[in-house]
Parts: structure tokens; sequence; C-alpha cells
């Protein structure tokens, strides 16, 4: 039986919750009749990343088990009958840990546990013991402390409730609470430093930003779901050694690379984290963070598995998760061009045409054997724009940092001052004029023509 007591969280406290190499796990999944996110994801599918997740943590799937029901059980998540087929199966097989294809809440992980007489671990433990394993960067790194520690504060109510009701009274309880408050207060105050950090942190890279989207090179963000093969495209374009590895998240950390488009220009090609489905809600700052990038992206490149099951509904999350989670709106985000990767697992080219028809904007190409990455190539310079516009901008004198600006990275034809205005004219290349724009606030801009280069 698994001991819950407050060894467990002092253990915990100031430490990686780590699940240890190899344990021996059996996977459980819900199907929920009607669920919107099953309809899309089928649970088989579900399970497959389940076991993909846990088999990056580190743990050998034994079994795989589905229960269907119309609503999750609020003591056991799974029904109780199902529950007591499980710990049968536990006597048979003697796994370590069982793992849950959803996130519970303290009560029934403790419930299942007691139950079961066998450790029990959710999603999202998963997916931050993960994140804990793959970060690098000092940000990374405390993002993922704070998601851990914010999942663990409701877990120690969880516990205390549990000692109350176990060992009531006289000599116990007051002990009991008094220890448990410590505990609170101790994640408490750990989380409020680490969201200090991530302040400073925060600073620090958006002056890294600042001096990138003060350059003239056209920055390129690959984005996309994890395990659709940014890192191996990244690698294949930029001649780069990137870490990659089929396993999902092989890299949390952005990597940035410079490319040489066939215009003889130069960009650079940064490969952001993997989207997933049901991120844990404590990750979604860390998910921010590292598509940051993305923000301050000239050009989108959405990674897509050609071989996925309803690739179109797909397409539509990533860019609902773009609209709400990262850009503004749609207008305030850069273009994309959506790359349906993997064609090499496709029975026959008349199969990715058809996929291609259901994408707009959409190029088919194959990462792993390089199959039309030249013409992927082709399709970024064409995004980017090989156009000049000429253009009359005026702007208050508060903003004279943009003529300068202006100056640095365009061509300036007139320039007056007049009504305590700045009032000039000039070219300057459509990829670079798409990143003043933000910036203009009182200013206006004004299109005059477009000219060849």
């Amino acid at each position: 039986m698994p001991n819950r007591n407050h060894d467990l969280v002092e253990d915990r406290i100031g430490k990686r919750a780590r699940i240890k190499a190899r344990e021996k796990a059996i996977l459980v999944g819900l199907n929920v009749f009607g669920k919107r996110d099953e309809e899309l994801w089928s649970k088989s599918e579900a399970m497959v990343e389940l076991s993909s997740l846990a088999d990056t943590a580190g743990l050998r799937i034994i079994d795989s088990i589905i229960q269907n029901r119309s609503r999750p059980d609020p003591s056991f998540f799974i029904g109780k009958g199902k529950v007591d087929e499980l710990r049968e199966l536990a006597e048979r097989t003697s796994p370590d840990v069982f793992v849950f294809d959803d996130e519970l809440r303290p009560a029934q992980s403790r419930n299942l546990e007691e139950r079961l007489g066998v450790k029990v671990v959710d999603r999202t433990q998963i997916i931050l013991d993960i994140f804990a394993q793959r970060a690098q960067t000092k940000e990374a790194k405390i993002q993922v402390e704070l998601a851990q520690y914010e999942y663990l504060l409701p877990r120690l109510r969880g516990w205390g409730e549990s000692l109350e009701r176990q060992a009531g009274g006289i000599g116990t309880r007051g002990p009991g609470q008094t220890r448990l408050e410590r505990d609170r207060e101790k994640v408490q105050k750990r989380i409020d430093s680490i969201r200090r950090k991530l302040k400073e942190a925060g600073m620090e890279l958006d002056v890294r930003s600042k001096r990138r989207e003060d350059s003239n090179i056209p920055l390129i963000a690959l984005i996309g779901y994890t395990n659709s093969g940014k890192t191996t495209l990244l690698n294949k374009l930029t001649g780069s050694e990137g870490f990659e590895e089929d396993k999902l998240f092989a890299t949390l950390d952005p990597l940035t690379r410079k490319l040489e488009l066939p215009d003889k220009r130069k960009v650079l090609l940064t490969d952001t984290v993997g989207l997933i489905r049901k991120l844990p809600h404590q990750l979604i700052p860390a998910f921010r963070s590292t598509l940051k990038s993305a923000r301050t992206a000239d050009l989108l490149l959405n990674l897509m598995d050609i071989s996925a099951n309803k690739l179109q509904e797909r397409w539509q999350i990533v860019n609902k998760i773009l609209n709400d989670d990262v850009f503004e709106d749609e207008q305030s985000r850069p273009p994309m061009v959506n790359v349906l990767n993997k064609s090499d697992l496709l029975a026959s080219g008349d199969v990715a045409e058809t996929r291609k028809n259901e994408i707009k904007n959409s190029i088919v190409i194959s990462a792993k054997t390089g199959e039309n990455l030249d013409g992927l190539k082709e399709a970024i310079a064409n995004e980017l724009g090989d156009e000049i516009k000429t253009v009359s901008l005026k702007l208050p004198y508060s903003q004279a940092d943009i003529l300068e600006w202006f100056h640095n990275n365009g061509e300036v034809l007139t320039e007056e001052y007049k009504n305590r205005q700045i009032i000039l004219t000039g070219r300057i290349e459509e990829h670079m004029l798409n990143r003043i724009k933000p910036k203009l606030n009182d200013g206006e801009l004004t299109t005059i023509k477009r000219e060849a280069t």
C-alpha cells in the first residue's frame, strides 16, 4: 500500500518528482461518449499518444485498458467494477504504476491507490516529468518547476484531509494540521520566488527578441504538434545537428539556425516546442513562453502529419491555439505555410494530393527522405515576398526612433518635418514593413505602390 504521509511531501519539496526508469506500467483510458476531443482523436489514438508519453518518461508498458462510460466516476474516475478488474490484473502482472490518460483529482488519485495498492499517476504528472527531463534553458527549467509546484499544492490539501479522517483526535489531528500548513506555506513561498525569477527571465528574453527584431534577417518559426518532425526538418534544411528523437517533446527549448533561400537571402529558422492534446493547464504559461519566437516571426511554418486522421479538424485546432494563446487575433498573426510532412507514410501520391486540397496554402514534403524540400524553400521565399513597397509614413516626434529604424532597414526617398510630424516616403521590403506596423501607435502608414525587386 502506498504511503501517503508527509515524508513524501518533504521529499518532493525542492526536488524534481521523477519517475524511475523502466518501471512497469499499465495504461488506463476513459472513453466518454460524445466528448468532442474523443471525436477528433479516437481513444485508440489517445492511448497511442499516452504510450509514447510513458515511453518518453522511461516507463515500460505491459498492458493498456480502456473503459467506456457516459461520464467519469467522481470517486474513482473509472467505474468501481473496473477498479476491481484492475486490482485483479495488478495481482497477476505486478505493475509498478498505473498511468491514467486524464488529470485525476486529488481524491480520485488517493482512492485509486488505496483500492489498487499500486502507485497511480496521471497524464499531467507524466508530461511534467518529461518537461523536467528535457528543459535546458533557465527560463524553461523554472517554468517547469513552477508547474510542478502548482500541481503539488492542491495534492497537499487532499493528503491533509486523508490524515484527518484516518487519525483524528488528540495527539494526532493538531500536529497533522500544523505540518500541513508548514508544507503549504513552504510550497507557496517557492511558487512566489519562482514567479519573480520568471519575470526577470522574461525581461532578458524580451531584450534578446528586440535585438533580433532590429536585425534585418527574417525570422521563421516552426510550429505544430509534437512529434510532427519539426526538428528533423530544421536539421535537413539547415544542415544542423539539433537533437531529434522519435519521442514526444524530444526538444523543449527553441533551437534557431540560419537558412539560405534560393534567392541567396539568409533567414533564421526556429524550432518551437510541440503542441499536444489536453495540455495541462499548469504548463500553458511555459508553452506561451517557448512560443514567444512565433510572435516576432515574419512567417510561420505549421508542420502537420499528413498521414493523421481528420487533418482539417486538427489544422483548425492549431489555428485556434495560435489565435487564442499566442496572438491577439488572426489579423496580428504573420503569414503561415502549412507543411504536410511524412508523405513517405502514404500509400500513393493521389492520397497526398487529396489531403493537400483539404488544407489551404499547403505544401507536401517528407523531412525524413528530403522529398520536395527545394519546393518548400521556394514557398518560403514567395511568402516572405520578393517585392519592395513604396510607402508614405507620418510619425509624431515621440516615435522618431522608427525613422532611424527605417533609415537602417529601408531606403528613405523624402523626409520633412511639419505640424509636429515627421513625414517621409521610402522603399522597404514587405517582410520588414510588417515588423514596424504593430509599433506605429499614432503614426499613419500608406502604401503608394509595389515595385518588383
